[in-house]
């Protein structure tokens, strides 16, 4: 099995976000994507607390580090649901998938 310590990247994402943002037509393209960009932070935060590093994810799943690495970046093509409950097997948690309701406008 591959080494299981983890090592994090420093990463400020208020910082990126900030400088990001200025550039131009970056809020529309991050909106856009937003319910998968969620996703994919769901999914490092579960690794950060599982303590696992890409190699060892990609050995709980029986895959490699490049697919673990493409499953946890934001891409056009989304994971099977499938995918994702062994992923959450794999660092520890369970899948939850709701439909939630649009909130009423008050218009």
């Amino acid at each position: 099995m591959a080494n299981l310590k983890y090592k994090p990247v420093v990463h400020d994402h208020k910082a990126f976000m900030a400088r990001a943002s200025k550039r131009k037509g970056f809020t529309e393209a991050y909106e856009a994507l937003e319910l998968e960009y969620q996703l994919a932070n769901q999914m490092l935060t579960a690794r950060s607390r599982a303590g696992l590093t890409q190699d060892a994810v990609a050995d709980l799943m029986g895959t490699t580090k490049s697919a673990i690495s493409h499953l946890e970046g934001v891409t056009k093509h989304a994971p099977s649901i499938a995918t994702l409950q062994r992923y959450a097997q794999a660092v520890g948690c369970d899948l939850q998938v709701k439909l939630v309701p649009h909130k009423a406008s008050a218009g």
